[in-house]
C-alpha cells in the first residue's frame, strides 16, 4: 500500500521555499499489542477513582494539575492549557548548516521522510544534493502538535531526512554516572584491535536482522488460536556478569573462535518468514496453524503434518 503523508509543509531558507509532504519513517503498529481481559475474556473498562472517597470520575469532570508540591496542586482549564501550546506552523524554518556528523545520535528523537510536494521537485533535489556535496546538514525550528521543535534535515542516498532532536535538558550525560577511569596497556590494546578487526564489517545491513521475539510471540499465538498449549522455551546460557580476572587470556581466545560467516540468504528467509506470521495466523482459524517445537507441548505426528 502507497505511503500516506501526514502533513504538507514548506521548507523555509533564505528566499526560498520548497513544498514538502511530511512521512512517518518508522511503522509502530507492527508491534504486538494485548488487550487486558477478564477471566472470562470479557474487554475491561478503564476508570478513574478519587482517592478522596473511592467514587468513579467521569472524564467530562477531570482537569489537569501541577504538583507543585507535595499533595499541592496547581489547576488547569482545558482553555488554559490550550492557550499555553505551541501553535503548529506549516514552515520549517532552516536556521543554520552544520557539519554532518556534529550532532550526537543521543540527540535523536523521531525520524521523518521528506518528499518534494509540486512544484517543490527541482529546489528540493538541488538543497539535497548541495548538503550531499558539502558534507552539511541542516538545523530548523519546527512547531508541531502544540510544541517547538529544533529539526535537523539531513541527505540520504534518495532524499531528505527530517529528524527531531532532544532539548540539552532531555539528554543524560556520562559524567552524571561517575566513571572509573583506568589506563590500558598497548599489548592489551592490540588484541582488542584486533578482535574488532576479526569482525568488522563495512556497512550496516538491516535485513540480516529480523525482530526474533516478535516471530515467537506469533508462532504462541498461532498455538492457541489452534488450541495447542504453549510452554516456556528452553533458557538460553549467559556468562556471568563477574569481572575477568585475566584480560589477556580473554582477548586471546576469543581471537581463536572466529566466528561463523553471515548468511544474507538465510536472514531474508527469516525476514520473508516473519513477513508471513500474520497470514499463518489467519489460517490458524481453519485448524492450519504452525507449531515450533519451542512454543508447543508436543510436535504433531510426522503422518499427520504431511496431511496438513
Amino acid at each position: 500500500m502507497a505511503a500516506r503523508s501526514i502533513a504538507s509543509l514548506s521548507l523555509s531558507f533564505g528566499l526560498v521555499s520548497i513544498p514538502v509532504k511530511l512521512y512517518s519513517a518508522t511503522e509502530t503498529s507492527s508491534a504486538v499489542k494485548f488487550n487486558m481481559l477478564a477471566k472470562d475474556g470479557s474487554r475491561l473498562k478503564q476508570q478513574y477513582v478519587s482517592e478522596k472517597d473511592q467514587a468513579v470520575v467521569p472524564r467530562s469532570e477531570m482537569v489537569k494539575g501541577y504538583e507543585f508540591e507535595k499533595d499541592r496542586f496547581v489547576l488547569f482549564s482545558p482553555e488554559e492549557l490550550k492557550a499555553l501550546e505551541e501553535s503548529s506552523s506549516p514552515s520549517i524554518d532552516i536556521i543554520s548548516f552544520i557539519p554532518e556528523k556534529s550532532v550526537d545520535p543521543l540527540f535523536y528523537d523521531k525520524a521523518y521522510l521528506l518528499a518534494p510536494d509540486k512544484r517543490g521537485a527541482k529546489p528540493y533535489a538541488l538543497l539535497a544534493e548541495a548538503m550531499r556535496q558539502s558534507h552539511r546538514c541542516a538545523l530548523a525550528k519546527w512547531a508541531w502538535k502544540a510544541k517547538q521543535y529544533v529539526v535537523q534535515i539531513r541527505p540520504s542516498e534518495e532524499g531528505l531526512v527530517l529528524q527531531q532532536l532532544l532539548y540539552a535538558a532531555e539528554v543524560r550525560s556520562h559524567k552524571d554516572l561517575d566513571i572509573e577511569k583506568v589506563e590500558v596497556s598497548q599489548p592489551e590494546l592490540q588484541l582488542a584491535l584486533q578482535l574488532i578487526d576479526q569482525i568488522a564489517t563495512d556497512s550496516y545491513d538491516p535485513t540480516q536482522y529480523v525482530d526474533e521475539e516478535k516471530k515467537r510471540i506469533l508462532a504462541a499465538i498461532d498455538a492457541k488460536i489452534a488450541g495447542q498449549q504453549v510452554v516456556a522455551s528452553t533458557p538460553v546460557e549467559t556468562q556471568g556478569t563477574g569481572q575477568v580476572i585475566d584480560l589477556m587470556e580473554a582477548l586471546r581466545a576469543s581471537l581463536i573462535k572466529k566466528p561463523a560467516p553471515a548468511k544474507p540468504a538465510a536472514a531474508k528467509t527469516a525476514v520473508a518468514e516473519a513477513a508471513a506470521a500474520p497470514k499463518e495466523r489467519k489460517s490458524a482459524k481453519r485448524g492450519a496453524a504452525s507449531t515450533p517445537a519451542e512454543t508447543v507441548a508436543a510436535p504433531a505426528p510426522a503422518k499427520a503434518r504431511a496431511r496438513k
